[in-house]
């Protein structure tokens, strides 16, 4: 629909998490990690590239495979994942994607005269007598062209143990170096941004110290490190005149569970690891975030939200949407998949804290049935619906919608309460009683009255386990 980018803004089937939004020649193209549905590990596929024409959000474009992990010659055989990449124009107008290899402690560049790819393997990034540059974890590599031409990249992995393991020494925080205008020969530093959780005290970052994926914007003359917080998942930021130092922590931006929005302690989903980064498209800016389906952290999602940057440069934290990039309330008119839902907990939501023990054959999830290999065929819909479940979607705006269509599967009996602006207090639009029994899709069908915007929550009562794939709007 022409217009209309809801969360996740790529297809349903499509998983690229760690996303980086970028602007050139006229499109956003986002970059990112390449998760499998269903895999038991991050990042198992190749680097793809999507784009859309920055006149219309919604029309998003796949541009193809733009690199292979059996590209760089320190992994030939392709066994290793690519970890979160980012791109930047350099100065001799060709671009450059800079990634990360698993267990590799090196960052990788690979360069193509398209942003959309398909890249060439460049080289490693090295000091200038040739020694390839390892120091304080480099993973997560983020790089910054200046107005005045100069290159940075910032980086940086803060968990001691898989330093330990890598038998290399883990980050201070935030790292940064200066870059030739070779893209790849180290001039300066490291040196640390941002503190770590272990050396915020008195810092103004207690709490929200450095952990990873740094993404760095200059955004009206001040320099926006965006990060993901010893609060995993978070993506704060921290700002400065400086691109490398005198950084003060500004706050949270998004939560992918939407803990600590207006006081808000319990997850509205299931939370996870966050990694994303800030875009301006049209006056108005974006934060780029992912969400975790499947009741695990290897089959994430790209997912965005509009932010204010209010006059003094402070950027309050915004709520999770199924709106995402359309900026405004979906039409409710049509089919809608349930997948899009942004609001999906259980009885005790507390549980839900625990993500990492998440069993996806007891917790309510995003699932995809990949019983096909064509990825347009595969179906998503929610899962594990038992009593207490409640599924939300924000925003929805009606114009005399009269009766709300569900389409179910599994093995159970209540009724689905239906609720508007709020999962408890908002008023009740109706119940729809309902027995499902099989694996065959079946309709269920209420009569409402809605009108307005509205978010718009199901909150099952019953016996036994139901699926939900679509609700539709008569």
């Amino acid at each position: 629909m022409k217009g209309i980018s809801p969360n996740p803004y790529l297809p349903l089937y499509e998983y690229v998490p760690d996303g980086e939004p970028r602007i050139f020649e006229e499109r956003l193209y986002v970059y990112g990690s390449h998760d499998r549905s269903g895999g038991n590990w991050f990042c198992l596929e190749d680097y793809v590239v999507w784009s859309a024409p920055l006149h219309d959000l919604s029309d998003w474009r796949y541009e193809g495979v733009s690199y292979r992990k059996d590209q760089d010659p320190h992994n030939s055989d392709g066994k290793l994942e690519l970890f979160a990449p980012d791109v930047v124009q350099g100065p001799d107008k060709r671009y450059y994607l800079f990634y990360c290899i698993r267990t590799k402690l090196e960052f990788g560049v690979a360069v193509s005269s398209s942003p959309a790819g398909p890249f060439e393997f460049y080289g490693h990034v090295h000091y200038a007598d040739g020694r390839v540059f390892r120091e304080y974890m480099p993973y997560d590599p983020s790089v910054l062209v200046d107005d005045d031409g100069r290159i940075y990249l910032y980086y940086g992995y803060t968990s001691e143990a898989i330093a330990v393991k890598l038998g290399g020494s883990v980050s201070l925080g935030c790292m940064a170096v200066e870059l030739a205008q070779d893209m790849l020969t180290v001039t300066g530093g490291p040196v640390v941004c941002l503190p770590r959780d272990i050396n915020t005290e008195g810092t103004g970052f207690e709490g929200h110290g450095y952990y990873e994926a740094p993404s760095m914007r200059k955004i009206n003359g001040l320099y926006y490190l965006v990060y993901s917080s010893e609060v995993c998942h978070e993506l704060c930021y921290a700002v400065s005149k400086e691109p490398t130092k005198g950084f003060t922590y500004g706050g949270v931006i998004v939560s992918n569970a939407d803990i600590g929005l207006n006081g808000q302690k319990d997850p509205v989903c299931l939370p996870g690891n966050n990694h994303g980064g800030i875009v301006c498209v049209g006056g108005q800016y974006y934060i780029f975030y992912q969400r975790h389906t499947q009741c695990t952290q290897f089959s994430r999602q790209g997912c965005a939200e509009p932010i204010r940057i209010l006059s003094d440069g402070t950027i309050p934290q915004v709520e999770v949407t199924s709106s995402g990039l359309t900026g405004r309330a979906l039409p409710a008119a049509g089919v809608w998949q349930a997948a899009y839902a942004c609001h999906l907990t259980c009885k005790d939501s507390r549980r839900m804290l625990l993500y990492r023990d998440a069993d996806p054959d007891v917790f309510p999830c995003i699932w995809e049935d990949v019983s096909t290999a064509e990825e347009a065929r595969r179906e998503q819909y929610i899962r594990n619906i038992t009593d207490g479940v409640t599924i939300g979607f924000k925003y929805f705006e009606a114009d005399q919608v009269k009766g709300i269509k569900l389409l179910l599967k599994g093995d159970g009996e209540g009724s689905f309460e239906m609720r508007s602006d709020d999962a408890e207090k908002g008023d009740c639009l109706a119940v729809a009683d309902f027995g499902v029994h099989g694996d065959d899709w079946q309709e269920i069908t209420a009569p409402v009255s809605l009108n307005g915007i509205h978010a718009l929550y199901l909150v099952y009562h019953g016996k036994g386990s139901v699926c939900l794939k679509e609700i539709e709007f008569m």
